[in-house]
Protein backbone atom coordinates (compact mmCIF):
# COMPACT_ATOMS: atom_id res chain seq x y z
CA UNK A 1 0.00 0.00 0.00
CA UNK A 2 1.37 3.66 -0.76
CA UNK A 3 2.66 5.47 1.74
CA UNK A 4 5.31 8.21 2.25
CA UNK A 5 7.34 8.94 5.40
CA UNK A 6 7.63 13.19 5.77
CA UNK A 7 10.56 14.44 7.69
CA UNK A 8 9.35 16.34 10.79
CA UNK A 9 11.08 19.58 9.21
CA UNK A 10 8.11 19.35 5.93
CA UNK A 11 4.95 19.05 8.65
CA UNK A 12 3.90 22.49 7.08
CA UNK A 13 4.56 21.56 3.44
CA UNK A 14 2.25 18.43 4.29
CA UNK A 15 0.10 18.89 6.87
CA UNK A 16 -1.02 22.69 7.17
CA UNK A 17 -4.02 22.76 4.53
CA UNK A 18 -5.15 20.01 6.47
CA UNK A 19 -7.89 19.55 9.83
CA UNK A 20 -6.69 17.55 12.72
CA UNK A 21 -10.19 15.37 12.68
CA UNK A 22 -8.78 13.04 15.37
CA UNK A 23 -8.76 15.92 18.16
CA UNK A 24 -10.50 15.64 21.51
CA UNK A 25 -11.21 19.81 20.66
CA UNK A 26 -13.52 18.55 17.66
CA UNK A 27 -15.22 16.02 19.80
CA UNK A 28 -12.64 13.23 18.55
CA UNK A 29 -13.37 10.17 21.63
CA UNK A 30 -11.47 6.78 22.50
CA UNK A 31 -14.34 4.13 21.54
CA UNK A 32 -12.52 1.05 22.74
CA UNK A 33 -8.89 -0.34 23.50
CA UNK A 34 -7.60 -3.29 23.95
CA UNK A 35 -5.29 -2.30 26.84
CA UNK A 36 -4.59 0.74 29.12
CA UNK A 37 -2.55 -0.53 32.14
CA UNK A 38 -0.20 1.63 32.40
CA UNK A 39 -1.37 4.88 30.55
CA UNK A 40 -5.23 5.65 28.99
CA UNK A 41 -5.26 5.58 25.67
CA UNK A 42 -7.28 8.97 25.86
CA UNK A 43 -3.76 10.93 26.65
CA UNK A 44 -3.34 10.14 22.51
CA UNK A 45 -6.10 12.69 21.33
CA UNK A 46 -5.18 15.81 23.58
CA UNK A 47 -4.15 19.10 21.85
CA UNK A 48 -1.40 20.09 23.63
CA UNK A 49 1.99 18.20 23.27
CA UNK A 50 3.00 15.52 25.51
CA UNK A 51 4.51 16.62 28.66
CA UNK A 52 7.63 14.89 30.17
CA UNK A 53 6.46 12.52 33.63
CA UNK A 54 10.20 11.15 34.18
CA UNK A 55 10.56 10.42 37.80
CA UNK A 56 6.66 10.21 38.69
CA UNK A 57 4.72 7.27 39.98
CA UNK A 58 1.52 5.60 40.44
CA UNK A 59 -0.09 2.62 41.54
CA UNK A 60 0.63 0.86 38.76
CA UNK A 61 4.20 2.36 37.86
CA UNK A 62 6.15 5.14 36.01
CA UNK A 63 3.56 8.03 34.75
CA UNK A 64 3.66 8.86 30.93
CA UNK A 65 1.40 11.31 28.90
CA UNK A 66 -0.01 9.07 26.31
CA UNK A 67 -0.97 5.21 26.06
CA UNK A 68 0.48 2.16 27.41
CA UNK A 69 -0.06 -1.30 27.30
CA UNK A 70 1.03 -4.41 29.46
CA UNK A 71 4.31 -6.17 27.75
CA UNK A 72 4.52 -9.53 26.56
CA UNK A 73 1.35 -9.28 24.01
CA UNK A 74 1.39 -12.64 21.66
CA UNK A 75 -0.08 -10.23 18.65
CA UNK A 76 -0.85 -6.71 19.17
CA UNK A 77 -2.76 -3.93 21.25
CA UNK A 78 -5.55 -1.89 19.40
CA UNK A 79 -7.51 1.34 19.80
CA UNK A 80 -10.68 2.42 18.08
CA UNK A 81 -11.04 5.98 17.50
CA UNK A 82 -13.93 8.51 16.70
CA UNK A 83 -13.23 10.94 14.85
CA UNK A 84 -14.56 14.34 15.97
CA UNK A 85 -16.49 15.06 12.12
CA UNK A 86 -16.04 12.87 9.48
CA UNK A 87 -13.88 13.51 6.40
CA UNK A 88 -11.51 12.04 3.90
CA UNK A 89 -7.92 11.07 5.68
CA UNK A 90 -4.41 12.10 3.91
CA UNK A 91 -2.12 11.19 6.60
CA UNK A 92 -1.04 10.89 10.42
CA UNK A 93 1.37 11.87 13.35
CA UNK A 94 2.43 9.06 15.14
CA UNK A 95 4.58 10.70 18.02
CA UNK A 96 6.18 8.70 20.64
CA UNK A 97 8.12 11.55 22.63
CA UNK A 98 8.75 10.61 26.37
CA UNK A 99 8.55 6.68 25.34
CA UNK A 100 12.34 5.48 25.30
CA UNK A 101 12.54 1.72 26.01
CA UNK A 102 9.01 1.34 26.15
CA UNK A 103 7.83 2.55 22.62
CA UNK A 104 5.42 0.72 20.45
CA UNK A 105 8.14 -0.52 18.02
CA UNK A 106 5.20 -0.86 14.85
CA UNK A 107 1.85 0.40 13.71
CA UNK A 108 -0.38 -0.08 11.25
CA UNK A 109 -3.88 1.37 10.80
CA UNK A 110 -7.29 0.89 9.52
CA UNK A 111 -10.52 3.51 8.77
CA UNK A 112 -13.98 2.85 8.02
CA UNK A 113 -17.00 4.58 7.94
CA UNK A 114 -19.92 3.69 10.13
CA UNK A 115 -22.50 4.52 12.40
CA UNK A 116 -22.33 6.82 15.58
CA UNK A 117 -24.75 4.30 17.20
CA UNK A 118 -23.09 1.14 16.26
CA UNK A 119 -19.40 1.90 16.67
CA UNK A 120 -17.15 -0.68 14.81
CA UNK A 121 -15.69 -3.39 17.07
CA UNK A 122 -12.43 -4.89 16.62
CA UNK A 123 -12.89 -7.62 14.27
CA UNK A 124 -15.37 -5.73 11.97
CA UNK A 125 -15.09 -6.59 8.26
CA UNK A 126 -15.40 -3.23 7.27
CA UNK A 127 -12.22 -2.26 8.38
CA UNK A 128 -9.41 -0.52 5.67
CA UNK A 129 -6.07 -1.01 5.99
CA UNK A 130 -4.32 2.44 4.84
CA UNK A 131 -1.37 2.56 6.74
CA UNK A 132 0.64 -1.34 6.88
CA UNK A 133 2.54 -2.10 9.29
CA UNK A 134 5.66 0.25 9.55
CA UNK A 135 8.50 0.54 11.89
CA UNK A 136 8.62 3.54 14.41
CA UNK A 137 11.00 4.67 17.26
CA UNK A 138 11.49 6.10 20.90
CA UNK A 139 10.57 9.84 21.46
CA UNK A 140 9.98 11.04 18.49
CA UNK A 141 7.20 12.71 15.95
CA UNK A 142 6.36 9.69 12.82
CA UNK A 143 5.02 11.41 10.11
CA UNK A 144 2.94 9.70 7.11
CA UNK A 145 0.99 11.05 4.16
CA UNK A 146 -1.33 8.13 1.91
CA UNK A 147 -3.31 8.95 -1.24
CA UNK A 148 -6.34 10.35 -0.08
CA UNK A 149 -8.91 7.78 1.69
CA UNK A 150 -12.88 7.77 0.88
CA UNK A 151 -14.97 9.44 4.00
CA UNK A 152 -14.31 7.74 7.32
CA UNK A 153 -15.11 8.56 10.97
CA UNK A 154 -13.46 5.93 12.44
CA UNK A 155 -9.74 5.05 12.67
CA UNK A 156 -8.01 1.93 14.35
CA UNK A 157 -4.78 2.23 15.41
CA UNK A 158 -2.92 -0.80 16.49
CA UNK A 159 0.27 -1.13 18.05
CA UNK A 160 2.44 -3.76 17.12
CA UNK A 161 3.06 -6.19 19.68
CA UNK A 162 2.32 -3.35 22.87
CA UNK A 163 4.00 -0.43 24.67
CA UNK A 164 3.71 3.25 24.36
CA UNK A 165 2.38 5.68 22.24
CA UNK A 166 2.26 9.66 23.67
CA UNK A 167 0.07 11.51 20.63
CA UNK A 168 -1.76 9.94 18.01
CA UNK A 169 -3.31 12.82 14.78
CA UNK A 170 -4.91 12.02 12.39
CA UNK A 171 -5.01 14.42 9.71
CA UNK A 172 -7.77 14.79 6.07
CA UNK A 173 -10.61 16.86 4.95
CA UNK A 174 -13.83 17.48 6.85
CA UNK A 175 -16.77 16.42 4.77
CA UNK A 176 -18.64 19.63 5.10
CA UNK A 177 -22.02 19.72 6.97
CA UNK A 178 -24.63 22.40 6.14
CA UNK A 179 -28.01 23.69 7.19
CA UNK A 180 -30.96 21.59 5.44
CA UNK A 181 -32.66 24.92 5.49
CA UNK A 182 -30.99 27.11 3.03
CA UNK A 183 -32.36 30.58 4.88
CA UNK A 184 -30.57 29.51 7.85
CA UNK A 185 -27.76 31.81 8.57
CA UNK A 186 -24.90 29.53 9.69
CA UNK A 187 -20.95 29.57 10.57
CA UNK A 188 -19.37 29.33 7.14
CA UNK A 189 -15.51 29.42 8.29
CA UNK A 190 -16.84 26.73 11.33
CA UNK A 191 -14.22 23.69 10.66
CA UNK A 192 -17.71 21.21 10.40
CA UNK A 193 -18.58 23.42 7.73
CA UNK A 194 -14.92 22.91 5.64
CA UNK A 195 -13.64 25.68 6.89
CA UNK A 196 -9.43 26.06 7.32
CA UNK A 197 -6.95 28.11 8.55
CA UNK A 198 -4.61 29.01 5.31
CA UNK A 199 -2.56 31.53 6.46
CA UNK A 200 -0.67 33.07 10.16
CA UNK A 201 1.05 35.91 10.41
CA UNK A 202 2.42 34.60 13.78
CA UNK A 203 1.73 31.81 16.25
CA UNK A 204 3.74 31.75 18.87
CA UNK A 205 1.68 31.54 21.55
CA UNK A 206 -1.83 29.51 19.97
CA UNK A 207 -2.44 28.22 16.59
CA UNK A 208 -4.14 30.05 14.18
CA UNK A 209 -6.25 26.77 13.34
CA UNK A 210 -8.11 26.91 16.95
CA UNK A 211 -10.07 30.28 15.59
CA UNK A 212 -12.54 27.48 14.23
CA UNK A 213 -12.87 24.97 16.14
CA UNK A 214 -16.24 24.20 17.96
CA UNK A 215 -17.21 25.74 21.54
CA UNK A 216 -15.58 28.77 23.53
CA UNK A 217 -12.19 26.73 24.70
CA UNK A 218 -10.89 26.20 28.29
CA UNK A 219 -8.11 28.48 28.39
CA UNK A 220 -5.80 30.86 26.29
CA UNK A 221 -4.00 27.51 24.80
CA UNK A 222 -6.86 26.54 22.43
CA UNK A 223 -7.03 30.07 21.13
CA UNK A 224 -4.20 31.97 18.54
CA UNK A 225 -1.85 34.30 20.20
CA UNK A 226 0.88 36.30 18.90
CA UNK A 227 4.13 37.12 20.53
CA UNK A 228 4.53 40.80 21.96
CA UNK A 229 5.30 43.35 19.65
CA UNK A 230 7.62 46.00 19.47
CA UNK A 231 7.59 48.41 16.39
CA UNK A 232 5.08 50.90 16.03
CA UNK A 233 2.19 49.96 13.53
CA UNK A 234 3.03 47.10 14.09
CA UNK A 235 -0.02 44.23 12.92
CA UNK A 236 -0.79 40.22 12.79
CA UNK A 237 -3.24 38.86 10.94
CA UNK A 238 -4.86 35.63 9.78
CA UNK A 239 -6.63 34.17 6.87
CA UNK A 240 -9.33 31.92 6.75
CA UNK A 241 -10.65 29.76 3.53
CA UNK A 242 -14.58 30.00 4.04
CA UNK A 243 -16.28 26.10 4.01
CA UNK A 244 -18.24 27.17 0.96
CA UNK A 245 -18.33 30.22 -1.25
CA UNK A 246 -20.77 32.38 0.29
CA UNK A 247 -22.47 35.62 1.42
CA UNK A 248 -21.70 37.26 4.76
CA UNK A 249 -23.66 39.07 7.08
CA UNK A 250 -22.07 39.04 10.63
CA UNK A 251 -19.49 38.10 12.80
CA UNK A 252 -18.90 37.45 15.97
CA UNK A 253 -15.13 37.70 17.93
CA UNK A 254 -14.37 36.15 20.86
CA UNK A 255 -11.66 36.73 23.11
CA UNK A 256 -12.63 34.48 25.53
CA UNK A 257 -9.72 33.93 28.57
CA UNK A 258 -7.78 36.97 26.78
CA UNK A 259 -7.76 39.29 29.78
CA UNK A 260 -4.39 40.96 29.54
CA UNK A 261 -3.52 40.09 26.04
CA UNK A 262 -6.58 40.80 23.83
CA UNK A 263 -5.97 43.04 20.80
CA UNK A 264 -6.52 46.63 20.91
CA UNK A 265 -8.88 46.43 17.59
CA UNK A 266 -9.54 44.22 14.80
CA UNK A 267 -10.68 44.77 11.20
CA UNK A 268 -11.76 42.64 8.72
CA UNK A 269 -11.20 42.35 5.16
CA UNK A 270 -12.94 39.46 1.99
CA UNK A 271 -11.81 38.48 -1.53
CA UNK A 272 -13.20 35.74 -3.52
CA UNK A 273 -10.86 33.61 -5.63
CA UNK A 274 -12.40 31.32 -8.24
CA UNK A 275 -11.72 27.74 -8.34
CA UNK A 276 -7.96 26.61 -7.23
CA UNK A 277 -6.66 30.16 -8.94
CA UNK A 278 -3.73 30.82 -6.87
CA UNK A 279 -4.65 33.94 -4.18
CA UNK A 280 -1.19 33.84 -2.32
CA UNK A 281 0.17 36.45 -3.47
CA UNK A 282 -2.81 38.82 -2.29
CA UNK A 283 -2.24 37.54 1.38
CA UNK A 284 -0.46 40.74 2.57
CA UNK A 285 -1.68 43.39 0.45
CA UNK A 286 -4.76 44.68 1.95
CA UNK A 287 -5.63 46.67 -1.64
CA UNK A 288 -6.39 43.55 -3.04
CA UNK A 289 -9.19 42.81 -0.52
CA UNK A 290 -12.50 44.57 0.25
CA UNK A 291 -13.10 46.06 3.60
CA UNK A 292 -16.12 44.13 5.80
CA UNK A 293 -15.42 45.35 9.06
CA UNK A 294 -13.45 48.72 9.54
CA UNK A 295 -10.97 48.91 12.60
CA UNK A 296 -12.63 48.44 15.74
CA UNK A 297 -12.18 48.35 19.40
CA UNK A 298 -12.45 44.86 21.01
CA UNK A 299 -12.63 44.25 24.86
CA UNK A 300 -11.48 41.41 26.67
CA UNK A 301 -12.59 38.08 27.65
CA UNK A 302 -16.01 37.87 25.93
CA UNK A 303 -18.01 37.45 22.67
CA UNK A 304 -18.10 40.54 20.38
CA UNK A 305 -20.51 40.35 17.67
CA UNK A 306 -20.64 43.38 14.33
CA UNK A 307 -23.15 43.57 11.68
CA UNK A 308 -20.62 43.25 8.57
CA UNK A 309 -20.85 46.20 5.86
CA UNK A 310 -19.71 45.84 1.98
CA UNK A 311 -21.04 42.44 1.84
CA UNK A 312 -24.88 43.11 0.17
CA UNK A 313 -25.09 40.85 -2.55
CA UNK A 314 -20.94 39.72 -2.83
CA UNK A 315 -20.01 36.26 -2.87
CA UNK A 316 -16.54 36.03 -0.88
CA UNK A 317 -14.27 32.72 -0.17
CA UNK A 318 -11.89 34.02 2.06
CA UNK A 319 -11.60 36.09 5.18
CA UNK A 320 -8.62 38.50 6.32
CA UNK A 321 -8.60 39.10 9.76
CA UNK A 322 -6.21 41.78 10.91
CA UNK A 323 -5.35 42.58 14.75
CA UNK A 324 -3.69 46.11 16.14
CA UNK A 325 -1.12 45.15 17.35
CA UNK A 326 -1.26 41.84 18.49
CA UNK A 327 -2.65 39.62 20.84
CA UNK A 328 -5.39 37.10 21.48
CA UNK A 329 -8.40 35.67 19.71
CA UNK A 330 -10.37 32.41 20.83
CA UNK A 331 -12.56 32.00 17.87
CA UNK A 332 -14.50 33.99 14.90
CA UNK A 333 -17.69 33.02 13.34
CA UNK A 334 -18.53 34.58 10.40
CA UNK A 335 -22.41 34.11 9.70
CA UNK A 336 -23.63 33.75 6.14
CA UNK A 337 -25.47 31.87 3.91
CA UNK A 338 -24.13 29.15 0.90
CA UNK A 339 -23.76 31.05 -2.36
CA UNK A 340 -27.03 30.85 -3.79
CA UNK A 341 -28.84 29.88 -0.55
CA UNK A 342 -29.88 33.70 0.35
CA UNK A 343 -33.13 34.36 2.22
CA UNK A 344 -35.69 35.90 0.50
CA UNK A 345 -35.50 39.41 1.87
CA UNK A 346 -32.45 41.89 2.44
CA UNK A 347 -30.42 41.60 5.61
CA UNK A 348 -28.07 44.49 5.20
CA UNK A 349 -29.01 48.63 5.64
CA UNK A 350 -30.14 49.95 2.19
CA UNK A 351 -27.42 52.13 0.91
CA UNK A 352 -29.81 55.23 1.21
CA UNK A 353 -30.12 58.32 3.52
CA UNK A 354 -33.39 59.58 4.65
CA UNK A 355 -34.10 62.21 1.81
CA UNK A 356 -32.88 65.82 2.58
CA UNK A 357 -35.59 68.91 2.45
CA UNK A 358 -37.89 67.51 4.90
CA UNK A 359 -38.30 70.28 6.96
CA UNK A 360 -41.88 69.18 9.09
CA UNK A 361 -40.39 66.07 11.33
CA UNK A 362 -43.65 64.36 12.05
CA UNK A 363 -43.89 64.00 8.35
CA UNK A 364 -43.95 60.58 7.06
CA UNK A 365 -41.11 59.80 5.09
CA UNK A 366 -41.85 57.58 1.88
CA UNK A 367 -39.97 55.09 -0.06
CA UNK A 368 -40.15 52.43 -2.41
CA UNK A 369 -41.18 49.29 -1.44
CA UNK A 370 -38.33 47.01 -1.39
CA UNK A 371 -38.10 45.24 2.20
CA UNK A 372 -34.72 45.56 4.36
CA UNK A 373 -34.33 43.37 7.74
CA UNK A 374 -32.07 44.39 10.32
CA UNK A 375 -30.69 41.47 12.41
CA UNK A 376 -30.87 42.60 16.05
CA UNK A 377 -27.63 41.30 17.68
CA UNK A 378 -26.03 41.03 21.67
CA UNK A 379 -25.29 44.61 22.94
CA UNK A 380 -21.72 44.58 23.48
CA UNK A 381 -19.96 48.03 24.15
CA UNK A 382 -17.80 47.93 21.07
CA UNK A 383 -20.71 47.50 18.84
CA UNK A 384 -22.28 50.08 21.05
CA UNK A 385 -19.97 52.69 20.50
CA UNK A 386 -20.36 54.81 17.66
CA UNK A 387 -24.49 55.40 19.22
CA UNK A 388 -23.47 55.29 22.79
CA UNK A 389 -22.27 53.78 25.86
CA UNK A 390 -23.53 50.50 27.51
CA UNK A 391 -23.60 50.67 31.45
CA UNK A 392 -23.55 47.53 32.89
CA UNK A 393 -21.54 45.58 35.89
CA UNK A 394 -18.41 42.86 35.09
CA UNK A 395 -18.56 39.49 37.31
CA UNK A 396 -15.30 39.02 35.76
CA UNK A 397 -13.06 42.24 36.58
CA UNK A 398 -10.97 41.38 33.95
CA UNK A 399 -13.86 41.00 31.58
CA UNK A 400 -14.71 45.32 31.80
CA UNK A 401 -13.49 47.39 28.82
CA UNK A 402 -9.68 48.44 29.25
CA UNK A 403 -9.73 51.75 31.15
CA UNK A 404 -12.95 51.54 33.49
CA UNK A 405 -11.77 52.17 37.18
CA UNK A 406 -13.59 49.36 39.19
CA UNK A 407 -12.75 49.74 43.40
CA UNK A 408 -14.50 47.76 46.24
CA UNK A 409 -17.25 49.52 48.17
CA UNK A 410 -19.66 49.02 50.85
CA UNK A 411 -17.31 48.07 53.11
CA UNK A 412 -16.03 45.12 50.51
CA UNK A 413 -19.94 43.67 49.27
CA UNK A 414 -19.79 45.69 46.07
CA UNK A 415 -17.44 46.90 43.39
CA UNK A 416 -17.80 50.00 41.33
CA UNK A 417 -17.50 50.53 38.18
CA UNK A 418 -16.99 54.17 37.88
CA UNK A 419 -17.98 57.08 34.96
CA UNK A 420 -19.21 54.51 32.32
CA UNK A 421 -20.76 57.31 30.56
CA UNK A 422 -21.04 61.27 31.11
CA UNK A 423 -24.03 63.48 31.11
CA UNK A 424 -23.62 65.70 28.36
CA UNK A 425 -25.88 69.22 27.06
CA UNK A 426 -25.68 72.05 24.34
CA UNK A 427 -28.74 74.00 25.48
CA UNK A 428 -27.39 77.61 26.34
CA UNK A 429 -26.95 78.40 29.98
CA UNK A 430 -30.37 80.85 29.63
CA UNK A 431 -32.70 78.11 28.85
CA UNK A 432 -33.08 77.25 32.13
CA UNK A 433 -32.80 73.34 31.15
CA UNK A 434 -32.07 70.76 34.12
CA UNK A 435 -31.14 67.21 34.38
CA UNK A 436 -33.24 65.06 36.52
CA UNK A 437 -34.45 61.36 36.76
CA UNK A 438 -38.02 60.11 35.05
CA UNK A 439 -39.06 56.82 35.12
CA UNK A 440 -40.62 54.82 31.82
CA UNK A 441 -43.11 52.19 32.44
CA UNK A 442 -43.15 49.94 28.78
CA UNK A 443 -45.21 47.08 27.95
CA UNK A 444 -43.71 44.48 25.49
CA UNK A 445 -44.26 44.68 21.68
CA UNK A 446 -45.93 42.26 19.84
CA UNK A 447 -43.93 40.39 17.32
CA UNK A 448 -44.40 39.22 13.96
CA UNK A 449 -44.88 35.37 13.69
CA UNK A 450 -41.31 35.42 12.13
CA UNK A 451 -40.17 37.89 14.84
CA UNK A 452 -39.71 40.67 13.19
CA UNK A 453 -40.68 43.76 14.14
CA UNK A 454 -41.45 47.15 11.66
CA UNK A 455 -39.13 50.04 12.40
CA UNK A 456 -42.28 52.47 11.92
CA UNK A 457 -40.79 55.90 14.41
CA UNK A 458 -37.08 56.97 15.12
CA UNK A 459 -36.69 59.89 17.54
CA UNK A 460 -33.58 61.85 18.56
CA UNK A 461 -32.41 64.54 21.42
CA UNK A 462 -30.38 66.89 19.73
CA UNK A 463 -28.88 69.02 22.76
CA UNK A 464 -28.33 65.92 25.42
CA UNK A 465 -27.32 62.72 25.73
CA UNK A 466 -30.13 60.27 27.57
CA UNK A 467 -29.63 57.49 29.62
CA UNK A 468 -32.05 54.06 29.93
CA UNK A 469 -31.53 52.23 33.20
CA UNK A 470 -33.80 49.15 33.45
CA UNK A 471 -35.49 48.90 36.96
CA UNK A 472 -37.60 45.19 36.66
CA UNK A 473 -41.54 45.24 36.32
CA UNK A 474 -43.04 47.69 38.94
CA UNK A 475 -44.72 44.94 40.88
CA UNK A 476 -47.42 44.19 38.99
CA UNK A 477 -49.29 41.57 40.29
CA UNK A 478 -46.88 40.65 42.42
CA UNK A 479 -43.33 40.17 43.07
CA UNK A 480 -41.12 42.05 40.83
CA UNK A 481 -39.69 39.94 37.99
CA UNK A 482 -37.72 41.96 35.52
CA UNK A 483 -38.19 41.70 31.54
CA UNK A 484 -35.75 39.79 30.29
CA UNK A 485 -34.34 41.51 27.39
CA UNK A 486 -35.25 45.12 25.13
CA UNK A 487 -34.41 45.96 21.82
CA UNK A 488 -32.34 49.13 21.05
CA UNK A 489 -32.43 50.23 17.00
CA UNK A 490 -30.18 53.19 16.29
CA UNK A 491 -28.77 55.12 13.28
CA UNK A 492 -26.38 58.20 12.73
CA UNK A 493 -27.48 61.16 11.33
CA UNK A 494 -27.63 61.34 7.65
CA UNK A 495 -27.73 64.49 5.52
CA UNK A 496 -29.56 67.79 6.79
CA UNK A 497 -29.58 66.11 10.36
CA UNK A 498 -31.76 63.43 8.83
CA UNK A 499 -30.87 59.69 10.09
CA UNK A 500 -28.34 57.64 7.46
CA UNK A 501 -30.17 54.84 6.91
CA UNK A 502 -26.96 53.11 5.53
CA UNK A 503 -25.70 53.16 9.65
CA UNK A 504 -28.81 51.61 11.00
CA UNK A 505 -28.11 48.63 13.84
CA UNK A 506 -30.91 46.74 16.39
CA UNK A 507 -29.07 45.23 19.19
CA UNK A 508 -30.63 43.05 22.40
CA UNK A 509 -29.52 44.35 26.03
CA UNK A 510 -30.66 42.12 28.50
CA UNK A 511 -32.04 43.35 32.05
CA UNK A 512 -28.39 43.83 33.32
CA UNK A 513 -27.52 45.90 30.76
CA UNK A 514 -28.61 50.22 31.02
CA UNK A 515 -27.57 52.36 27.48
CA UNK A 516 -26.86 55.55 26.82
CA UNK A 517 -28.02 57.16 23.38
CA UNK A 518 -24.99 59.68 22.33
CA UNK A 519 -26.81 63.53 21.96
CA UNK A 520 -28.59 63.84 18.37
CA UNK A 521 -28.79 60.19 17.86
CA UNK A 522 -31.54 58.49 16.34
CA UNK A 523 -33.33 55.89 17.79
CA UNK A 524 -36.72 54.00 18.01
CA UNK A 525 -38.66 54.32 21.30
CA UNK A 526 -38.53 51.96 24.03
CA UNK A 527 -38.81 48.57 23.19
CA UNK A 528 -39.24 45.43 25.61
CA UNK A 529 -39.36 41.97 24.13
CA UNK A 530 -40.78 39.78 27.01
CA UNK A 531 -42.57 40.94 29.84
CA UNK A 532 -43.43 44.85 31.35
CA UNK A 533 -40.37 47.00 32.57
CA UNK A 534 -39.51 50.05 33.84
CA UNK A 535 -36.66 52.54 33.17
CA UNK A 536 -34.92 55.09 34.46
CA UNK A 537 -34.65 57.90 32.20
CA UNK A 538 -31.09 60.44 33.19
CA UNK A 539 -31.75 63.43 30.59
CA UNK A 540 -31.94 67.15 30.67
CA UNK A 541 -35.10 68.98 29.80
CA UNK A 542 -36.42 72.57 29.47
CA UNK A 543 -39.20 72.86 32.17
CA UNK A 544 -40.79 69.38 31.88
CA UNK A 545 -39.52 68.87 28.36
CA UNK A 546 -40.97 70.95 25.70
CA UNK A 547 -40.76 70.15 21.58
CA UNK A 548 -37.05 70.85 21.45
CA UNK A 549 -36.35 68.04 23.41
CA UNK A 550 -37.34 65.59 21.33
CA UNK A 551 -37.81 65.09 17.49
CA UNK A 552 -39.44 62.31 16.18
CA UNK A 553 -39.72 61.11 12.46
CA UNK A 554 -42.45 58.58 11.09
CA UNK A 555 -41.57 56.36 8.70
CA UNK A 556 -43.85 55.07 5.88
CA UNK A 557 -43.90 51.42 7.03
CA UNK A 558 -46.60 50.05 4.64
CA UNK A 559 -44.41 48.80 2.01
CA UNK A 560 -42.49 46.72 5.40
CA UNK A 561 -39.50 48.80 4.05
CA UNK A 562 -37.36 48.49 7.36
CA UNK A 563 -37.70 45.51 9.65
CA UNK A 564 -35.32 44.40 12.93
CA UNK A 565 -35.46 40.49 12.86
CA UNK A 566 -35.91 40.00 16.74
CA UNK A 567 -33.75 36.11 18.17
CA UNK A 568 -35.48 34.35 20.51
CA UNK A 569 -34.20 35.58 24.39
Amino acid sequence: MAYERVPLDRFSDSFSALTELSSVALGGKIISVSDEFFAEASNLLLVEPAPSLKGQFGPNGALYSGWESRRHNPNYDWCIIRLGTSGTIQGFDVDTTHFNGNEAPEVSIQVLDGSIDQPPSENDSRWVEVLPKVPIGPTSRHLFTIPETTCANYVKLNMIPDGGIARFRVYGKVAPVFPSDPSQLFDLAHVFAGGRVDFISDQHFGVGSNLILPGRGKDMGDGWETKRSRQPGHKDWVIVKLGVPGTLEQVEIDTAHFKGNFPDSVELHALFVDGDKDWTATKGKIEDWAPILPRTKVGPHRQHHFLLENVQGKVYTHVKMTIHPDGGVKRIRLLGYRKGDVPSFTTQPATQEIPAGIVDPLRPVEFDATTTTVPALPLTPEAFAPFGQVIQAYGDHAAAPKGMKITPANAGTASKFHKQALLESSYDASSGATTGLSVYRCDPIQLASDRTLPLQVLERHPYTNQAFIPMGNGNRGGLSEPGVAYLVTVAKNGRDGRPDLTTLRAFVATAAQGIVYNTAVWHQPMTVLDKPMDFTCVETQIGNGDASDCEILELDASGGLYKVQVPKV
